[in-house]
């Protein structure tokens, strides 16, 4: 029994009746710093997947929802060999597997602590299996001890991954992108085939990259060679010389962020910055943008090459990527990228903006190699899908 109603009921959301009071059980769980601000529709983390659902659990009030999504995903070079040719000289194949991703849980202040949470966690992951998902994976923050304690020791999550959130902010000035960098905007199909070519055993790389990449809030893709190279328009990058590439996703067209609760010294010394940046964008001062409303981003994902020049051609995307946020009049710009990825040198970020993230990851049904994901070893990347952030 929850607070005088005896039927607990969790049931799907229905947009007519559950609009306004979901958006009221949304601004009542903003706690902490960061809010987020859905724009009037609270499917909109989760409607550009290919197959998303959301629950309501509810007595005379909506006191808790739940998002999910499920997709194909590949697990990762390390975990697809077959054990019988683990000691052949046999290449890897690429193995999908279906993967449920759980969002956006809420659950109302006045009634935490009572099992609504796991209960809506439990609903979600029969809807997980009835629909085929081997996996569920969840995103949250390392600090974020009650998340962490829901998933890991209730619902029996496994801490799998720590990926690193990079935000770099928009200044009010143009930044140089390298002369020694020429940058090229891939048609969709060269970016598929260039990301099926080199990308496709990385570690949750989407089945449906083809969706990604011709969707309204992809801005494009985008590659980086030296300057002077033979590259010819169209074709794929020769693996024997340096060569980056990269994705923006528009995320200001599904949400806005705003950061409260920062001192009006804080405030006051940002708008100075600011200030100073735009009467003298020739010196190119790093100014911190208005983070005190509410603003957009840009996600940039897909982020990968090889060579030796490779941090640098991703460098030089991320400049690139940080004028186009620029005209698009937002405040910064995020990646993630694995813990032990070699190209983070190559993102500018700024550390205080930066949080650690914790990916935790659970088997739901056995897998028809009998591989189980969950116990495998870290690959050197990921493959972050910009419509799960």
């Amino acid at each position: 029994m929850v607070k005088g109603f005896e039927v607990v009921m969790v049931r799907g959301y229905d947009l007519k009746r559950d609009l306004t009071r979901v958006e009221e059980l949304e601004k009542s769980c903003e706690i902490g710093s960061l809010l987020v601000d859905l724009m009037g529709d609270p499917l909109a983390r989760i409607r550009q997947s290919p197959s998303f659902h959301m629950l309501a659990q509810i007595g005379d009030e909506i006191v808790g929802i739940i998002r999910g999504t499920i997709k194909m995903v590949t697990r990762g070079g390390n975990t697809l060999l077959d054990r019988r040719h683990e000691h052949d000289d046999v290449s890897p194949e690429i193995n999908t597997t279906k993967l449920a991703f759980v969002s956006g849980l809420r659950v109302s202040p006045f009634y935490r602590r009572m099992g609504i949470g796991l209960k809506l966690v439990q609903r979600l992951e029969e809807w997980f299996r009835r629909n085929g998902a081997v996996y569920a994976y969840v995103q949250t923050e390392n600090d974020n001890a009650a998340s962490v304690k829901l998933f890991t020791e209730k619902s029996g999550y496994s801490k799998f991954r720590t990926p690193t959130f990079l935000v770099n902010p928009v200044f009010n000035h143009r930044v140089t992108v390298s002369n020694r960098v020429k940058i090229i905007k891939l048609a969709p199909s060269v970016a598929e085939s260039l990301y099926r070519n080199r990308f496709s055993s990385t570690e949750f790389f989407p089945s449906d990259i083809n969706s990604i990449l011709t969707n309204k809030l992809s801005l494009g893709t985008f590659l980086a060679v030296p300057r002077g190279s033979d590259y010819v328009t169209g074709s794929l990058p020769d693996p024997t010389k340096s060569w980056a590439v990269l994705s923006i996703w528009n995320s200001r067209e599904v949400y806005r962020l705003q950061v409260k609760g920062t001192s009006r010294l804080k405030r006051y010394l940002a708008k100075t910055t600011r200030v100073f940046d735009g009467a003298f964008p020739f010196l190119k001062i790093p100014s911190f943008p208005n983070l005190f409303k509410p603003f957009s981003m840009h996600f940039l994902y897909g982020i990968g090459g090889e060579g030796p020049r490779a941090a640098e051609m991703v460098e030089a995307l991320c400049s690139h990527a940080h004028n186009v946020a620029r005209k698009s009049g937002c405040s910064v710009v995020a990646a993630e990228v694995a813990s032990c990825e070699p190209l983070r040198v190559g993102v500018p970020h700024w550390k205080k903006l930066s949080p650690e993230d914790l990916w935790c990851l659970k088997r739901l049904r056995d897998d028809d190699d009998g591989v189980d994901w969950t116990k495998s070893t870290p690959g050197l990347s990921i493959f972050v899908d910009p419509r799960d952030i």
